[in-house]
């Protein structure tokens, strides 16, 4: 039998990246997340195969058109008279088919998820390693969650790691513990998301407890040089914007010695993305002032190192 090589599934490859690690990077996104967020930028990553997006925008309608119409034979794409273009009944819609996708010319019905071998992402990537020699940049897996798909993430760093490429992942934390170790021994940098520390709020906002992520971090700061490990705690109106959850993650990470701990602010930027996958977006139009992030920083900043 003829040797199938290990894909992933990648949604995106972003070049040039600033904000991943240190220096210019190359960033993976990895299709896969254990996690519903319900702030999440990209929802696109929650599923791990490929799936089936819809920019009724780009759409040139049924009477020049219709070819999803005949490629669909499960009915779950029907004409829309009011628009003159189609509707999709996700119920009906048979997820990982993207038959219609297929036969769109305008590509109003398109797909996420792209499978790709190890070799070909490095390929991507090594394009840049001018740029990561200079500016001391290099591979960052993302998602999604980075260790959703373990088996091609450990052979993707280990093959970076052997062409020298500095490489860092991000990661939810909510991953068995085993799959991080045997990340470990190739990886220079771990970005680690810690949004809270209250169980109800966790459970409530992103489905899962905190508890794994908590004592994955624990192990983390035992197993990996603490100076390389950066905890961040994205802010969220309603879920963990207070002094007194924000005090409460950077106590506990100041506990564990040596460990970078970082806000970021909340955006809606991916909201848009869940009404191309027939999804809403439930976590409402409040903003974050730039007073109350301010004020929640200098919180953080009285337990850091």
């Amino acid at each position: 039998m003829e040797h199938q090589p290990l894909q992933g599934n990648i949604f995106n490859i972003q070049r040039y990246s600033l904000h991943d690690g240190p220096g210019i990077r190359t960033v993976v996104f990895m299709k896969g997340c254990p996690l519903r967020c319900r702030w999440c930028s990209n929802p696109e990553s929650w599923l791990s195969a490929r799936e089936m997006y819809y920019d009724a925008g780009k759409c040139i309608g049924t009477e020049a058109c219709g070819f999803c119409l005949a490629a669909c034979g499960r009915g779950a794409i029907a004409d829309d008279p009011v628009s003159g273009k189609v509707k999709i009944d996700r119920g009906l819609c048979v997820q990982g088919c993207l038959d219609c996708a297929a036969v769109c010319p305008s590509r109003s019905l398109d797909v996420y998820g792209r499978l790709m071998t190890v070799e070909e992402v490095l390929k991507i990537a090594g394009e840049d390693s001018l740029f990561y020699q200079r500016s001391g940049g290099g591979l960052t897996l993302s998602g999604g969650e980075a260790t959703a798909q373990i088996g091609f993430a450990e052979a993707l760093l280990a093959g970076a790691k052997r062409r020298r490429i500095h490489t860092a992942i991000e990661t939810c934390g909510y991953s068995p513990w085993n799959h991080f170790s045997r990340l470990l021994p190739s990886l220079s940098m771990i970005h680690y998301d810690l949004k809270s520390l209250n169980e109800q709020a966790h459970l409530q906002f992103t489905g899962v407890s905190p508890r794994l992520i908590k004592e994955n971090l624990e192990r983390l700061s035992r197993s990996f040089e603490r100076s390389n490990i950066i905890v961040r705690t994205p802010v969220i109106p309603g879920f963990n914007d207070s002094a007194e959850a924000i005090a409460e993650i950077a106590e506990f990470v100041s506990s564990l010695g040596g460990i970078r701990h970082e806000l970021l602010k909340y955006h809606r930027y991916g909201s848009v993305k869940y009404g191309l996958l027939g999804r809403s977006y439930e976590l409402g139009q409040e903003e974050l002032s730039e007073e109350k992030f301010a004020a929640l920083t200098r919180v953080a900043a009285q337990y850091s190192f």
